[in-house]
């Protein structure tokens, strides 16, 4: 991308943050402090061409917006730059924060919600009552219109923006799903790192299927979304005086400090710096969630005066006990499963012969006939973009059970490490098939444990076989070193011929369907080999969606 591409963007930021127009001074102002050294005359010709392309609109003297168009780029337009953003947002939050604790006085980090009924408040009520939040000071505006209810509350990015101010910086390093039993934390079972993904962490756990805080308030044991961050353990006595005095005005969730060096809750802690777990602030949404009802959920997006909001219920009591002592089960990141099953494909390309990595998906026995002709049905109307091969597998414990295994993209990985040439998993990620098709989320392979297939399918964002707007189908982004694409370029054709859904072979430093790659390497968009289970689960069909399940020999699969 251009430098003129980036200021523009740039620009974009800041109108997409502003209700009121904006004129050129105070853009060039903001952008001044962002690193950009743009005078109002640069910055006017630079709205001229937003304004050409439709992406921002003239409002008389008073400046410019940002238009609906303007908000779509920013969201989908440069896919490899908000894999870097969403980190870059939560340091500016961070740093953006002046809430003072002696004083109580200043603003705070919040999430901005909007909820369309009277009972989803009383869901949250009680959440707040057991104490699993971080902070039961919320703002609360209902649209006498509408009926829509706008929830503001305190988000745990606030925690890190005060400890910034007292001269102690955090690392923000994964959000994730923790595991309670018997109201103890025990570990965390499920991570996404806040680097490297266009999704924000806890936004992607926000789910009805992932999530089961109702559960642990009612009998102890179940997973709540929670955050992981580190801070130097020089700081550590300060840090607790901190959070003892932010307690005592309302504004906690602190799950548990470790020592210094020591792992926490199954995470590990380098030398030298202390691990800390807080309860994500979108734990009383998640409730409202698994309770069916609607929610338009806002992660970490804005700064609101402390004095603005007010206590939601005069009584929180935490059930949680500390933490479990020092796990023994470290955790695995998808990377390193994906290339330990990688490492065992061993697929011949000529004699189309031998094992490729499966993922199996189970359906009860009376709905499969239905599943398969949905997938038949999927793959004959875009045969580009699905992969035909299939094959049913028994239920190893149910018998009114059956799977469905299909093949995973990183068995293409194996296939081209088998043939001597280095091939990386870099992202999973959601494809809009526009034209060119564009990279919308992205998700590292290397800080998730949790397939981001799997994130997507659980979050409804495909649209496999949806007929309104463009499709939006699962994809991944490989890396292969230069020195080897005539011979790789070779290999990817042929199964692409066999039936692999190899999308585009790119060129060196070339941005893929909008995703980047490291210099010296060029990159691969396979299609997701959960597309047509997909599709299966968009059409109402019960399915439970497995991923990197097993080996499995080719030649043994049918095609649809």
């Amino acid at each position: 991308m251009s430098e003129s591409e980036y200021r523009m963007i740039e620009i974009l930021r800041v109108l997409a943050k502003r209700e009121q127009p904006t004129g050129s001074k105070v853009i060039a102002d903001e952008l001044k402090e962002k690193g950009f050294n743009l005078g109002e005359r640069a910055v006017r010709y630079h709205m001229q061409i937003l304004d050409e392309k439709g992406y921002t609109e003239k409002k008389g003297y008073s400046g410019r917006v940002i238009t609906d168009l303007g908000r779509e780029k920013l969201e989908k337009g440069l896919i490899y730059d908000q894999v870097d953003f969403i980190y870059s947002k939560f340091e500016e939050m961070i740093y953006l924060t002046d809430f003072t604790y002696m004083t109580q006085q200043g603003n705070v980090v919040v999430n901005t919600s909007t909820i369309y009924n009277e009972e989803s408040i009383n869901i949250m009520k009680e959440i707040y009552k057991s104490g699993l939040s971080v902070s039961p000071y919320v703002n609360i505006k209902e649209d006498k219109i509408t009926g829509e209810i706008e929830v503001t509350t305190i988000c745990g990015t606030t925690i890190d923006g005060v400890l910034l101010k007292e001269g102690i910086p955090t690392q923000p390093q994964y959000g994730g799903l923790l595991k309670i039993e018997d109201y103890q934390p025990v570990k965390f079972t499920e991570i996404i790192s806040y680097k490297k993904t266009s999704v924000t962490p806890l936004d992607a756990f926000a789910n009805s299927n992932l999530t089961s805080v109702l559960d642990v308030i009612n009998n102890g044991c179940g997973l709540i979304p929670a955050n992981f961050r580190l801070i130097p353990g020089v700081a550590r006595e300060r840090t607790i005086e901190i959070l003892n005095e932010l307690a005592k005005i309302g504004i906690g969730g602190v799950i548990g400090l470790s020592e210094e060096g020591e792992d926490l809750l199954g995470l590990p802690v380098p030398e030298g710096m202390v691990g800390m777990a807080i309860i994500g602030g979108i734990t009383p949404f998640c409730a409202v969630k698994e309770m069916g009802e609607d929610i338009d959920l806002r992660i970490a997006e804005n700064l609101y005066d402390f004095n603005s909001l007010k206590p939601i219920t005069s009584k929180m009591i935490s059930p949680l006990k500390p933490p479990a002592s020092q796990s023994q089960e470290k955790i695995s990141l998808v990377l390193s499963k994906s290339l330990n099953l990688i490492q065992q494909v061993n697929f011949d390309v000529e004699k189309q012969k031998g094992d490729i990595i499966a993922n199996i998906s189970y359906v009860h026995r009376d709905h499969i006939d239905r599943a398969l002709s949905i997938m038949e049905d999927t793959y004959n109307d875009n045969p580009k973009y699905i992969n035909p091969y299939y094959k049913l597998v028994d239920h190893p414990e149910n018998d009114d059970l059956i799977g469905i295994a299909t093949i995973c993209s990183l068995s293409i990985d194996g296939i081209l490490i088998n043939n001597g040439i280095m091939s990386n998993p870099t992202y999973s990620g959601l494809l809009e098939l526009t034209e060119p098709p564009l990279f919308i989320d992205l998700i590292s392979y290397n800080g998730t444990t949790l397939d981001p297939h799997k994130i997507f399918l659980s979050k409804n964002m495909t649209s496999i076989t949806g007929s309104d707007g463009p499709n939006k189908i699962l994809a991944s982004v490989k890396e292969i070193p230069y020195v080897s694409r005539d011979h790789a370029v070779e290999l990817l054709e042929i199964l692409n011929n066999i039936g692999f859904s190899i999308y585009k072979i790119g060129k060196p430093r070339e941005f893929v369907y909008n995703s980047k790659v490291d210099n010296y390497n060029f990159g691969v968009i396979t299609g997701g080999g959960l597309n047509s289970i997909g599709a299966v689960k968009e059409s109402g069909v019960p399915i439970q969606v497995k991923v990197l399940e097993k080996m499995m020999p080719f030649e043994k699969m049918e095609r649809l």
